[in-house]
């Protein structure tokens, strides 16, 4: 059952996928209209998930479910993991590769690998001022709060 991002509960289940590469204009068209369908349908042992999506910067999708309504179950989280491989398929990107890191330079957002991300910080390319995302937030409280920080806010300050 979708309900709009902006009306899910602040405690609500979040699930972060980040691509490599900034999605065309027309690709995150394509996306929202295969994410709407999902979310429309994702239910929990039968049972109808209030959940919604988000996408942001044209990079990162944010999928939500309200827990308290009704939580997620291992089936019905591979399902959503399916969806995300599919849009991956699509657009020939990853999304599920948890060990990059993404960050701003300025207005522009840059992707890089941990172990390039790590050589950067030695080198002084970044530092704990770097403004990071925060993947591993777990609600949209989190993600409102702590998603977008200085690196040395979050797990990336032990690179510093």
């Amino acid at each position: 059952m979708f309900i709009p991002f902006e009306e899910l509960p602040k405690s609500s289940k979040i699930w972060i996928y980040q691509s490599e590469r900034k999605l065309s204009d027309e690709e995150v068209q394509e996306a929202d209209i295969v994410l709407k369908k999902f979310v429309e349908s994702w239910a929990a042992h039968s049972t109808p998930l209030q959940a919604s999506y988000t996408i942001k910067y044209n990079r990162f999708i944010v999928l939500a479910v309200n827990q308290e309504n009704h939580p997620a179950s291992g089936c019905s989280i591979d399902a959503s993991v399916r969806v995300i491989q599919e849009l991956e398929q699509k657009f020939k990107v990853d999304l599920l590769d948890k060990m990059n890191v993404t960050y701003k330079t300025g207005e522009f957002i840059a992707h890089k690998s941990l172990i390039d991300f790590k050589k950067m910080a030695k080198e002084k390319a970044v530092n704990g001022n770097t403004i990071v995302f925060n993947n591993l937030v777990n609600t949209i409280e989190e993600f409102d709060e702590f998603w977008e920080v200085p690196a040395s806010e979050s797990w990336h300050s032990r690179f510093f």
